[in-house]
């Protein structure tokens, strides 16, 4: 086939959940064009493989240099595949809080406040816990407690409650303050991405045509209209056509890159590219927003962490084959198992900073091999207001494009990651973490904050989340509208977390789905 009624661009978190709600009754001809593979194997769906997915089912982006840290090139790992970075990530399940989506609304976004949103995430999810008034039971996407966390990840939450931090069991109910451990994309101990939980289970069906090392060129923009997309499998190229519409879901990086390559964009960066302009759009690429990161690390004489040791390495070649048997054990760690939400400034309107607690040490996001036991500590600040860009490196969609998050341009971000960074080794200062005598690899003089600052400056980096290069809002320069609609042509929609207009308080996987669910319901009322 190369016709269809609807052509999903992108299988990750929000592609897959639009390509799965559009096909799932059998009504509608859909094609998912993924450039990746299908990610169906042991290395993805064991979630203790995720430090090998760095290399694996990955884009590995790099940064143009960054001024804000000390001219270092960034590292942007995006996953590759279907399930996209859901196949890729730590798993944790975190939607962010009211105080965003409410902070949308505001901003010109209706229909898109907490309480507007809420119904959606409770349709996808299947939480083990049961339903309640904020979680589902019988979605597709499953989530888990953790049951079998590292003690040192148990032991992060009690020292943070002997700092008069509270404890929170729930980061997704009606408050999300507090610390605590977290709840996780699997099932039955195995990592449960986006694509397993809606199109591997109606892969068999008819009306849908998943076509994975496909790589996307541009869209087909005829009179005003998107009527298809130009296809790339191998040395052949093809046209697919689309009857009712195009769902971009390429994510943060590569759905404005799609867009810029097909005359989509402003105006003159794409001339300067060779590539004619159908509508300028200079929000096409704009308004980048990604979670700033600082991980704090220790060393410790315990073995209780996970470690490069023999006595370590003894215990995941065990683990490995525990997990092989009856998926149990410590290779169903996420690694970031333990974390919270607070408030380090006194004029934040909602937590404004995340930690997540790893019981490992950790350097350059693990691409580093570390000797020894110990335990890492990420601070990330929640609510950026560092504004980049992604812009095209050339007019060849196989060329990375041009990403600059523009990462501490603006000094309210430091201010914000440096009390969050104080915060962790308070935390760490304190019993029963203070137990195992950790030694911090990295020690400077936390009061000093001119040396304070240098040390983030030389050290920080994303913690994975990329948004808002295709925002939305009702206003005319904006992207899509609140429907999710592209402004300036017909029959193309951007599903993913380039749309959203602010970076939410937290992790972006199970947003991103939200936004997917909805954007196949304003689809369909499209009809």
């Amino acid at each position: 086939m190369s016709q269809y009624d609807y052509i999903v661009i992108g299988g990750g978190s929000a592609g897959s959940a639009v390509a799965g709600r559009l096909a799932v009754d059998g009504t509608r001809s859909v094609c998912l064009v993924e450039a990746g593979g299908r990610n169906n194997n042991m290395l993805v769906k064991t979630p203790g493989m995720m430090p090998f997915l760095l290399k694996n089912a990955n884009y590995r982006y790099d940064t143009v240099p960054q001024k804000g840290l000390n001219g270092r090139i960034g590292y942007q790992p995006r996953g590759k595949g279907l399930g996209g970075s859901s196949a890729i990530n730590a798993m944790v399940y975190i939607r962010g809080n009211r105080y965003d989506y409410d902070n949308w609304a505001a901003l010109g976004c209706d229909g898109w406040s907490y309480d507007d949103v809420l119904p959606w995430f409770i349709k996808s999810e299947a939480n083990e816990r049961g339903g309640d008034d904020y979680h589902g039971a019988g979605g597709p996407l499953f989530v888990s407690d953790q049951h079998y966390p590292n003690p040192v990840s148990k032991a992060f939450v009690e020292s943070a409650a002997k700092l008069q931090l509270p404890q929170n069991d729930d980061f997704n109910d009606d408050s999300q303050a507090g610390f605590g451990m977290y709840q996780v994309t699997q099932r039955g101990g195995e990592r449960w991405s986006a694509a397993r939980a809606y199109v591997e289970p109606i892969r068999d069906q008819s009306n849908i045509d998943i076509r994975t090392g496909t790589m996307t060129q541009k869209l087909v923009i005829e009179g005003g209209k998107v009527t298809g997309v130009v296809v790339k499998r191998g040395r052949r190229t093809e046209t697919l056509t689309a009857r009712k519409g195009v769902i971009l879901s390429a994510g943060a990086f590569n759905s404005p890159q799609i867009l810029m390559l097909s005359g989509i964009g402003p105006a003159e960066h794409l001339k300067s590219h060779g590539i004619a302009v159908k509508v300028d759009r200079p929000a096409v690429g704009s308004d980048l927003q990604d979670h700033i990161d600082y991980v704090s690390s220790w060393e410790t004489e315990s073995r209780e962490p996970i470690g490069d040791s023999v006595e370590g390495t003894m215990r995941m070649a065990k683990a490995i084959i525990e997990h092989r048997r009856k998926r149990t054990g410590i290779m169903t760690s996420p690694y970031a198992e333990s974390g919270g939400f607070w408030s380090v400034m006194p004029d934040a309107p909602a937590p404004d900073v995340q930690w997540h607690f790893v019981p490992a040490m950790l350097e350059d996001h693990g691409r580093e091999k570390v000797k020894g036991h110990g335990f890492s500590l990420h601070a990330c600040v929640l609510r950026p207001e560092s504004r980049g860009t992604v812009r095209l490196n050339s007019g060849d969609a196989k060329d990375a494009p041009r990403i600059d998050p523009n990462f501490l341009d603006d000094d309210r971000d430091i201010a914000v990651l440096r009390e969050g960074v104080r915060l962790s080794h308070r935390i760490v200062d304190a019993p029963p973490l203070s137990g195992y005598a950790p030694k911090d690899r990295h020690a400077v003089d936390l009061n000093d904050e001119n040396a304070l600052d240098e040390l983030i400056r030389n050290r920080a980096d994303t913690v994975y989340h990329p948004v808002g290069t295709c925002r939305m809002g009702s206003d005319e320069d904006s992207v899509v509208d609140t429907k999710l609609k592209a402004r300036g042509v017909d029959g193309l929609w951007v599903a993913d977390a380039s749309i959203m207009p602010r970076l939410v308080s937290g992790n972006t996987n199970a947003p991103s789905i939200m936004i997917g669910e909805r954007c196949a319901d304003f689809v369909m009322a499209a009809e």
